[in-house]
């Protein structure tokens, strides 16, 4: 099924209405944060067009654009990591999603980390920025 997703003009539809209608930007995307729907740790950040967003709310996995190689992917196909979809939600001008999800494997992270966010900026003692692990 292909769903084309409207283009709302009206700014208090958009920004208060019923109507899904993403914002893509000029490159056909839209920043997507997956959060734990338990922890509420935000595990990644990726970027979905507008048939990545369409197969996530049809089959409740998280699917992604891969803007490196130009491609849709679902999440877990190869690491075996699924993220499943509890919950989509959109910020108040549509042009971003935070989805809640239940990890299904070791980690949402490439690098086999549980979330991609797992390290900090510090300083170091020369006033340096460096980045400092915080969990594995």
């Amino acid at each position: 099924m292909s769903y084309i997703f409207p283009t709302l003009k009206n700014k208090s539809e958009l920004e208060t209405g019923s109507i899904l209608a993403p914002r893509f930007n000029d490159d056909g995307l839209i920043t997507a944060i997956a959060q734990d729907a338990d922890t509420g740790d935000i595990l990644m950040l990726a970027h979905m067009n507008a048939q990545a967003l369409q197969k996530t709310i049809e089959t409740g996995k998280s699917h992604f654009w891969s803007r490196s190689r130009q491609e849709l992917w679902l999440k877990g196909e190869t690491s075996g990591n699924v993220l499943f979809v509890e919950e989509i939600l959109t910020d108040c001008d549509q042009d971003a999603i935070l989805l809640k999800v239940r990890l299904e494997g070791k980690g949402a992270c490439h690098t086999g980390k549980y979330s991609c966010f797992y390290r900090k900026v510090d300083r170091s003692d020369s006033g340096v920025p460096i980045l400092v692990h915080t969990k594995d």
